[in-house]
């Protein structure tokens, strides 16, 4: 089938069904011309020849002003989003069943509503009685938010139109449900549509909306990835049941640094804000241990201490257990092959179990040397310096790589009372009043310094 010709005008951009000499939209004369097709695709798959709008351009270096930021008062909540709440911003957070997620956005709608921002609450999962009995437990029955408890989102949508709220949190998306998809509500159809709809809506008429994700087995936002990528925000709310800690941290920032962290304390009247993590990971020090290294590390743009526990003891097994708690498994196993083959230290016929204090989990690389350490500490019933922390990436050849913002970890480790740090050589950092910073050229070096081989 042949396609029909398309005719545009250049002076105002008309479509004409034929070619003429004048055009019937503006009066211009010899402005019409032939129009060539937007895609090349057959079918109705393609654009065919219609022409949409022109976008308006910008250069780089156009000077326009950040976007405002709402601040909730919850400091840890406002260092994870970057400074504040951004206006018409989606944000997805994430957690295990009963972490206390709709617990902080409780917290956090109270707070919002407090400092004037219009703030409604949408339960998906509970009814209005419970959430107002939570919001009773927390202290929170006197502040102004409003509240519904409904899973129709065309409904929903419809009364935050009507509304115009400045802050919407949907708890939680898994529970929406569209009429316009022919799905069960929670299935991957019914989750990607209903959080289009809801990044669309925020964008479109400037309301910020959170929303609150379940999570999977293997800990990720249950529903397609493409949910993740919809969103201006991800984060993450973690922590170990035994342990009262939570740690609310940015997997993805549009405004602001991903990796950041929050760090909370569940109570009986909710979370609290803890504001020096690195004293609360540490705990009591006062007796030196073999196995326990302290770890200046970063998270986001905060330095945070940590105390890495290790214990080595002979297996009765013909396969020696290798137990990680709060690290990456195979990192530990790489630890254990570099001091075997570059330092002739074996551990076969040893279990070995390794645990981060606090239920903090870490990622950076600069935990090598301090993992290395309390596995020698360990092995060898050494215990090191309490008042000494420990820092570095370990090369497969045994040398020692510097580790970023080193300044920023030895002021921290200064703050909290330590005296003395060990470090790869190489790091840039000043001398420091009372403060010693021991440089190791590679791992046989630290090894024989400190646990007297090599």
């Amino acid at each position: 089938m042949a396609k029909t010709p398309s005719f545009t005008c250049t002076a105002c951009a008309a479509t004409h069904t034929k070619w003429s000499g004048r055009c019937d939209a503006c009066g211009a004369w010899n402005t019409i011309i032939e129009a060539e097709a937007m895609s090349t695709t057959p079918g109705k798959a393609g654009l065919g020849a219609k022409r949409g709008r022109t976008i308006a351009l910008s250069d780089l270096g156009h000077d326009e002003a950040p976007p405002p930021r709402t601040a909730s008062g919850i400091a840890e909540l406002d260092r994870v989003l970057g400074g504040g709440l951004v206006e018409a911003s989606a944000i997805l957070v994430g957690g295990d069943p009963g972490i206390g997620k709709s617990t902080l956005l409780l917290q956090a709608a109270a707070s919002f509503a407090r400092s004037g921002l219009d703030t409604i609450y949408v339960s998906g999962e509970e009814a209005s009685a419970q959430v107002r009995m939570r919001a009773r437990r927390l202290g929170l029955s006197d502040a102004p938010v409003r509240l519904a408890a409904d899973t129709n989102l065309r409904d929903i949508l419809t009364t935050l139109d009507t509304e115009r709220p400045k802050l919407a949190i949907i708890d939680s998306i898994q529970t929406m449900w569209l009429d316009s998809v022919e799905a069960a509500p929670g299935s991957v159809s019914q989750v990607r549509a209903a959080a289009h709809e809801l990044t669309a809506f925020a964008k479109r008429r400037g309301i910020s909306v959170i929303m609150v994700g379940h999570v999977t087995k293997d800990g990720q936002i249950a529903g397609p990835r493409v949910v993740e990528h919809m969103v201006d925000t991800v984060l993450y709310f973690e922590g170990e049941r035994g342990h009262q800690f939570r740690i609310l941290r940015a997997v993805k920032n549009r405004f602001g640094p991903s990796d950041e962290i929050g760090v909370f304390e569940m109570t009986g009247a909710g979370l609290s804000e803890v504001t020096n993590p690195s004293a609360l990971f540490l705990g009591a020090r006062e007796v030196q241990s073999p196995g326990a290294v302290v770890f200046a590390g970063i998270e986001g743009t905060r330095p945070v201490l940590v105390e890495l526990q290790a214990l080595v003891a002979p297996s009765p097994h013909s396969q020696p257990r290798r137990t990680v708690v709060g690290w990456d498994g195979s990192r530990l196993a790489m630890i254990l092959a570099v001091l075997e083959a570059r330092c002739a230290i074996p551990f076969a016929g040893l279990d070995v179990y390794l645990n981060v204090a606090g239920g903090l989990k870490i990622s950076e690389p600069a935990a090598d040397l301090a993992v290395a350490a309390a596995l020698l500490s360990a092995r060898e019933d050494v215990a090191l310096p309490t008042d000494t922390v420990v820092f570095g990436e370990i090369s497969l050849s045994g040398g020692l790589r510097p580790a970023s913002q080193t300044e920023n970890r030895l002021k921290e480790a200064q703050k909290l009372g330590f005296t003395a740090a060990i470090a790869p050589a190489g790091g840039k950092a000043t001398a420091r009043k009372g403060f010693t910073l021991n440089r190791a050229a590679d791992l046989t070096a630290f090894v024989g310094e400190n646990f007297g081989a090599g």
